[in-house]
């Protein structure tokens, strides 16, 4: 009987004992805030990055169609420093994730847009120069749909860039995907009337 009537003396003090002490109340508290605070601090990088990038393909499509756009002829040369210097702004990224291109685009009288040449450029791994590649666009192709009506002006000549890149984000804990990120831009020839690619056009 004493054993019993000291067992439920005790388990009258633990029961207080236990709801006062708060020995592990911080430890449950960081258990809980944990999961919380890691999804705030890895979708923050992961999201700043994916910003800095897409401002970043931004400049380089503005790049290359205002290099293209100052020149008054181009070579095989000329097209490919134009993509090195342009693709390069990606730094300290990744720069085999992206993919340029410029194309001349020439208005007819009747505001008929139609592609004169178009070359793109990408940067392979480990190299310094970029190296030129076949472009989506293709001579002859009409685009008089994509351009801004504001731009259909007749008889004269348009610069077109566009660049991409394929964000990954490099932790993954919030952002599970790849995200394509893409801009264009869109300059006159600003010393010629148009500017020739390898000979094309032969005259503007």
């Amino acid at each position: 009987m004493q054993a019993i009537a000291n067992f439920s003396r005790n388990a009258r003090c633990s029961v207080p004992d236990f709801v006062a002490d708060s020995r592990a109340l911080a430890a449950t508290e960081f258990a809980v805030i944990v999961p919380l605070m890691l999804v705030m601090f890895f979708g923050t990088v992961e999201f700043s990055s994916a910003v800095a990038i897409d401002r970043k393909v931004t400049l380089i499509a503005r790049t290359l169609s205002d290099l293209t756009s100052q020149s008054t002829t181009l070579s095989d040369s000329d097209m490919q420093n134009a993509f090195t210097a342009s693709i390069s702004i990606i730094m300290p990224y990744d720069a085999t994730l992206v993919k340029g291109s410029i194309s001349q685009i020439y208005i007819d009288a009747n505001s008929i847009a139609t592609v004169q040449w178009s070359k793109a450029g990408t940067i392979a791994s480990g190299a310094t120069q970029a190296t030129l590649a076949t472009s989506a666009r293709k001579a002859g192709d009409k685009v008089t749909s994509e351009l801004p009506s504001t731009l259909l002006i007749p008889s004269t000549y348009l610069i077109l860039s566009e660049a991409s890149y394929t964000y990954k984000p490099s932790v993954g804990y919030v952002l599970k995907s790849s995200i394509p990120l893409s801009d264009l831009s869109y300059t006159r020839p600003r010393q010629v009337t148009c500017v020739p690619y390898n000979g094309v056009p032969s005259s503007c």
